[in-house]
């Protein structure tokens, strides 16, 4: 079997931190996300897998990733010129997975537990196309999957009106099928090929379409409070020992409590941490606190300020803030500190679609 994992989407609802940096090398648990994907993939036995990039951040993502060697995988760069949905993806990657089955894998979907036994089943089922399927509250953002007796009936993209809470995750394998469908579909009224039209084509035309459901948590990590809740998740799996995992320095005037890793070269002083938690290589945390859920990347500074259930991202200092940062997504190099001159005033250097909540 071959896979292919998407890295190509821009990441708008994202912004701004995808103004600068790929959306799939965002870290979860200071891990970009697309590690997980090919982590996934390789621990179901794949060894040849597409990565499908854009034209504008596809260099920074083949710098990243280099050949796939650190895996023990070989990954193959699959430029999609335009974003025309996932159909097109698939198209585009044809000449790739012709005469394979495969997984296609959205390289923004976290799932618990892997692929592996999904694609067992998959294997064994004789099915030409084998969703999975998550149990969602909001299932019109999804492709959403009408079961009836085991089998799939019916597939819609984000109907007003969802007539199940079946959401189709973003982890497809299939046969040589699937191509037929992504050549017959045309454009949805968003101009996309829509990979739920190509599900909903092999049904109408009869071919063998499956199902599993994830019956641990999946997250499409699209939206800001979808990656809290993915780093969430991901440090409670990570962190799941008790204690504490110190590879760096902390001293005797601090207090770690719960699952906490300290990365080599990071140094605690005089500050409380409560897992689960990471603190980055090289990072610095003074006086402060650091609570649950949060993931602080490398070379970070945090000094007399709080800060909870965030990700932080390298190389930003946190200076002196009076109010706890919580909920909050922080990019590279941002810098956060108190003012001291007078009068006193908030000044703000803010890009492109950027929040900032004031209290």
């Amino acid at each position: 079997m071959k896979a292919l994992i998407t890295a190509g989407g821009r990441g708008t609802r994202l912004r701004p931190l995808t103004h600068t940096n790929n959306k799939h090398l965002i870290p979860v648990a200071n891990k970009p996300m697309i590690h997980y994907a090919i982590e996934a993939v390789g621990a179901a036995g794949i060894r040849d897998i597409g990565i499908s990039i854009n034209p504008d951040t596809g260099a920074a993502l083949k710098a990243a990733l280099g050949s796939g060697e650190a895996w023990g995988v070989h990954l193959t760069y699959i430029v999609q010129e335009a974003p025309l949905g996932l159909a097109h993806v698939l198209r585009v990657a044809e000449p790739f997975l012709r005469g394979e089955r495969f997984v296609f894998y959205l390289g923004d979907n976290l799932i618990a537990g892997g692929i592996a036994r999904f694609v067992e089943r998959f294997a064994a089922s004789g099915d030409d196309c084998h969703l999975i399927l998550a149990r969602v509250r909001d299932p019109q953002r999804f492709g959403v999957a009408e079961v009836r007796d085991g089998r799939v009936t019916h597939i819609e993209e984000k109907p007003r009106h969802p007539t199940s809470d079946l959401a189709v995750a973003g982890i497809y394998c299939y046969t040589e099928a699937i191509f037929e469908a992504v050549h017959a579909i045309r454009p949805s009224a968003r101009g996309e090929l829509e990979i739920s039209d190509a599900h909903q084509y092999l049904l109408d035309k009869q071919w063998r379409v499956g199902f599993s459901e994830a019956t641990g948590w999946w997250k499409d990590t699209g939206k800001p409070e979808d990656l809290l809740e993915a780093n969430r998740l991901v440090l409670d799996i990570m962190l799941s020992g008790n204690g504490t995992d110190i590879r760096g320095t902390v001293d005797a005037c601090s207090d770690l409590a719960g699952k906490v890793v300290v990365e080599a070269g990071a140094t605690i002083v005089e500050s409380q941490i409560l897992g689960p938690a990471i603190i980055g290589a090289g990072s610095v945390v003074e006086r402060s606190y650091v609570g649950p859920y949060t993931s602080l990347g490398p070379r970070c500074v945090v000094r007399n300020s709080e800060v909870e259930y965030s990700i932080i991202s390298s190389d930003t200092h946190i200076l002196d803030v009076e109010t706890r940062i919580e909920r909050s997504l922080l990019g590279r190099e941002v810098t956060i500190c108190r003012g001291s001159s007078r009068p006193k005033t908030q000044k703000l250097i803010i890009g492109d679609q950027s929040v900032v909540v004031l209290v």
